[in-house]
């Protein structure tokens, strides 16, 4: 598995941290390409916890998948970040299936 620069996990982490605690400004602060990288991508709203699934190198991108518990129902959301002037940016959002619990 291609080795993800280290500073982007600690990025990722606290962005995900700021899911949790509702900080859509931080949170969107994050990312580039709005308001169309949220088109069709079902986002975590009062999320009460969440798991870190995978966070790995994809080429020039990372990406980042993390499995959050809202009370409507677990979401997977996967990100795809780039490097932008030298910051990484989530530039693209997809949903995946969580994995079932229990």
């Amino acid at each position: 598995m291609p080795q993800h620069p280290p500073e982007f996990e600690a990025l990722y982490r606290r962005h995900v941290e700021f899911v949790l605690a509702g900080d859509l400004e931080a949170v969107l602060a994050d990312m580039v390409n709005l308001p169309r990288i949220l088109e069709g991508v079902i986002a975590p709203r009062r999320v009460t916890a969440y798991t870190v699934m995978d966070i790995r190198s994809e080429g020039e991108t990372c990406v980042g998948e993390t499995v959050y518990d809202t009370p409507k129902g677990r979401i997977g959301l996967r990100s795809v970040w780039e490097l932008r002037d030298g910051a990484w940016k989530a530039a693209a959002l997809e949903n995946f299936p969580p994995p079932a619990t229990g």
